[in-house]
Order: C-alpha cells, then structure tokens, then sequence
C-alpha cells in the first residue's frame, strides 16, 4: 500500500530537482504548481504560465489532474477552467509515466500540435481549421496578456477555491488598462 505514496514522492522530488519551478501548496506533495515555459518555435514560445498539479491518492495507476491558471487560448485547454483535454493524461495514461513526462513531453507538444478536432474551446478549433494566421495571432496576443510572469505569479496568489476566475477578474481589470501604454 505505500506504493503509491513513495512513488508520489519520487516523482515529486524529481520534479523539484529539475529545472522547473515548483510551489507546494501545504508542502502536501499531491497538489503543486509548476511554471511552465512554452515551446520555443511556436506562437507560446516566451509565455509563462503556472500550472495546477493534483496527484489523486492512486496515482500513479490514476493519472494526475493538470489545469492552466492563467489564461491560453488553445483548442483542446478550456479557456474558462484551464482544463487540458490531453489523450496521454486523461485516456492512456500509464504508471510508466511521470510528472518530468508531462511538462517535457506531453505539454510541450499539445502546445506544438493542437488537435482542433477534439476541443474544449471550440472558437480556437475554429479559428485553427479556417485561419491559421489568424489563430497564431490570437495566441501571441493571450501570451502577451495573459502568459506573462506577473500574470502567472498573480495566479498563484489567488487562495479562493475558484482560482480561475480570480486570475481572469485580475487580467481582464487591473493589466487591461496597462496595456494601452
């Protein structure tokens, strides 16, 4: 039965070791955030956004629960609840992979490759299927507003359970007149 309680550490702690920025919440092991950089050589390259990690207590037989806390705008995250909608975490997921898999290999590569015939935000679909140019555009345009390193601390200092709509009430309001400069 400590399997996966040791096995949550491991990963944890390899995470921790890594390049990634990681935060606790409580210094419990099983709910963290983790800065997330996307990929060079795509429309995300130079955003920064903190990313809610929940490890249920059967992980790693159940896969973790991965949000966006600042907004993206990409066709299979929702851009309300920040939810990933990603085979690997939600349908295959395997014991054989682990948190360092997800932010060096599944994240960076739904970024590089959305799948808009699957979404969550189906305006990004959309926008993907009939004007790329455009929703290359659009992305840029969330990354300067949204991905930037106080947005993403900002999303971290929200404490209420509905932390999506905290870090969304502090872009739209309080950044949006900044932007005019």
């Amino acid at each position: 039965m400590s399997s996966p309680r040791r096995r949550i550490e491991t990963d944890v702690m390899k995470l921790l070791m890594s390049d990634y920025e990681v935060t606790l919440v409580n210094d419990n092991m099983q709910e963290f955030y983790v800065r997330f950089h996307g990929p060079e050589d795509t429309p995300f390259a130079g955003g920064v956004w903190k990313v809610h990690v929940e490890l249920p207590d059967q992980y790693p037989y159940k896969s973790p629960s991965i949000g966006f806390m600042n907004k993206i705008f990409h066709p299979n995250i929702d851009e309300l609840s920040g939810s990933v909608c990603l085979d690997v975490i939600n349908q295959t997921w395997s014991p054989m992979f682990d948190m360092i898999n997800i932010f060096e290999v599944f994240l960076p590569q739904l970024l590089r490759y959305p799948n808009p015939t699957d979404p969550l935000n189906g305006e990004a679909a959309a926008l993907l299927m009939r004007e790329p140019q455009a929703y290359e555009n659009k992305v840029k345009e969330y990354v300067n507003r949204f991905a930037t390193k106080e947005a993403a601390d900002a999303a971290n200092e929200s404490s209420s359970e509905d932390e999506v709509s905290s870090v969304d009430s502090y872009s739209d309001e309080e950044e949006g007149p900044d932007m005019e400069l």
